[in-house]
């Protein structure tokens, strides 16, 4: 395991820094374990930190998983948003119609 991350603190829900409802998105997690995942998201005390990664399912553009500072979730909407807009603005993912993300739901799009 690498010892730094890229990653980003998005506010969502706002265009004005520290108003909206903050989300750590943690980039290229494919070498992270769950317990490490677990620990970032403690670290960053947050209130979700979410971690991107290479998708295993043939519809998805992305993996992505959601963790609280005590606990993975299987989906939530204001961190699937951020990790959206922070992997378009790093340039990880070009904007059209529609993106789709696997989460540990079934894939939305």
């Amino acid at each position: 395991m690498k010892r730094t991350r890229d990653y980003k603190v998005v506010d969502v829900f706002t265009a004005r820094p520290l108003a909206g409802n903050p989300v750590a998105v943690v980039f290229d997690a494919d070498d992270l374990s769950t317990e490490a995942m677990q620990a970032i998201a403690g670290w960053t005390h947050l209130s979700e930190t979410t971690f991107v990664l290479t998708p295993t399912a043939p519809a998805a553009d992305d993996r992505l998983r959601i963790f609280t500072p005590r606990s993975e979730l299987p989906f939530a909407g204001h961190p699937t948003l951020g990790s959206a807009h922070a992997v378009l603005e790093a340039g990880r993912a070009r904007l059209r119609e529609s993106c789709r993300w696997r989460t540990r739901r079934p894939c939305w799009r």
